[in-house]
């Protein structure tokens, strides 16, 4: 059989599920910044995974470790104790600061386990009374698509015809602080769940103050900061995470995607002994959350943060891809934001073309990107790029839009 774009996308098309739209692109190989299409045509990379592969494709370091794991033991459960965890742990409580780690393997599974432990500390720390617990979280966020995570959403596409719905969420408008204090006064009130900026969204950057002003309303009402910085974090918006923009420590903070470089699904929950504890034996777990080979990846994905100090290039780069966006000259762009390399424009709908089309030209041009609704699209390359590889991605957009 002659395999084509077209031959790959409809077996797809055929006996997958169709619940994503991707870009009508098939890809074969990355590395680095780059991905190559199975006709051999080389993409600039700038979704970067929804920011999974911060580290840059197949980053050598990220992959070695996976294979010598993976030749040695790939996963016992929890049953046992393993010769890695404890070594993944240490590693990762010691780096961001916590006393305690429980390892999951998605993002969705990180926020879910965030839910698990507030509710469980309000019940037995803080005194609410059983079943009573509120999580306060904001509209237009984005945590998952479990059941209970789009109990919290205000997207229709997520919540629409998967109810009944789980109980206990308030719900308020984003980076707006009256909104918060107001929802504090609500009796039974455990955490406040908040990304630092929201990805899905469409790159909405609160104002400056803003998560510090919350952090300190949740510590005056003792209500716990939940930070989901699945995509936020690990140096994507320019420091190791969102929150370190403002010196907050989030009570419970939430990690995925990059927490692998990419390579395998890895999620961590962190906090400290009041909170962690709580859960007791057999109240939460996973199967495969914390194997030996998750373990080994995530500390290599975290080593590679550091030592190529991707933070710095993502707020350095980050600021010069803002400028030069900014000058491009088009009526289409109605608005550039962002932080460090976490980026987004807002485009005009003309002459019937939408966001999505501008990224069917970016793909034809050979940058990779994708929309997020009908209006917005995000900007977010793997941290691994440096300042001539920018520039070309910077040159290619202001070319596609500018011709459109």
């Amino acid at each position: 059989m002659i395999h084509t774009p077209e031959t790959y996308m409809a077996r797809e098309e055929e006996y997958g599920a169709h619940n994503y739209h991707p870009l009508p692109v098939v890809l074969e190989r990355g590395e680095g910044i780059y991905l190559w299409d199975v006709e051999g045509k080389r993409y600039f990379d700038f979704l970067s995974a929804y920011s999974a592969v911060n580290q840059g494709h197949c980053h050598p370091k990220i992959i070695q470790a996976m294979i010598e794991q993976a030749k040695k033991l790939t996963l016992t459960s929890r049953a046992f104790y393993n010769d890695v965890l404890g070594e993944f742990e240490e590693y990762i409580t010691k780096l961001l600061g916590y006393d305690k780690v429980l390892p999951m393997n998605t993002g969705a599974e990180g926020d879910e386990t965030a839910l698990k432990l507030c509710r469980k500390w309000a019940y037995t720390v803080k005194g609410i009374p059983e079943n009573q617990a509120k999580i306060i979280v904001c509209d237009g966020n984005f945590h998952g698509r479990t059941i209970t995570i789009v109990s919290m959403s205000s997207d229709p596409d997520s919540y629409g015809g998967f109810g009944p719905f789980t109980p206990g969420f308030i719900k308020i408008p984003y980076n707006d602080i009256n909104a918060l204090t107001k929802a504090l006064e609500t009796p039974n009130v455990a955490g406040f769940l908040v990304e630092p900026i929201q990805g899905e969204a469409g790159v909405f950057v609160p104002d400056d103050g803003y998560l510090k002003k919350a952090y300190d309303l949740c510590k005056f009402k003792n209500v716990l900061f939940i930070a989901d910085e699945v995509q936020t974090g690990l140096c994507r918006t320019g420091q190791m995470l969102a929150c370190d923009h403002e010196g907050v420590r989030p009570d419970i903070l939430i990690l995925g995607k990059a927490l692998s470089g990419g390579v395998l699904p890895v999620s961590a929950v962190l906090a400290d002994n009041e909170i962690m504890l709580t859960i007791k034996p057999g109240e939460h777990g996973s199967t495969f959350g914390g194997n030996p080979v998750a373990a080994k990846v995530a500390i290599a994905a975290l080593q590679v943060l550091k030592d190529e100090k991707l933070a710095e290039n993502a707020a350095r780069l980050g600021d010069m891809f803002r400028k030069e966006i900014k000058n491009i000259k088009s009526e289409r762009i109605e608005l550039v934001r962002g932080k460090g390399l976490l980026n987004a424009i807002v485009v005009k709908p003309m002459n019937g073309k939408t966001a999505w089309d501008i990224c069917l030209a970016l793909k034809e041009n050979g940058l990779l990107a994708k929309p997020t609704h009908e209006h917005i699209i995000r900007f977010a390359p793997p941290l691994v790029i440096n300042e001539q590889q920018l520039r070309e991605a910077v040159a290619i957009i202001a070319k596609t839009i500018e011709r459109m």
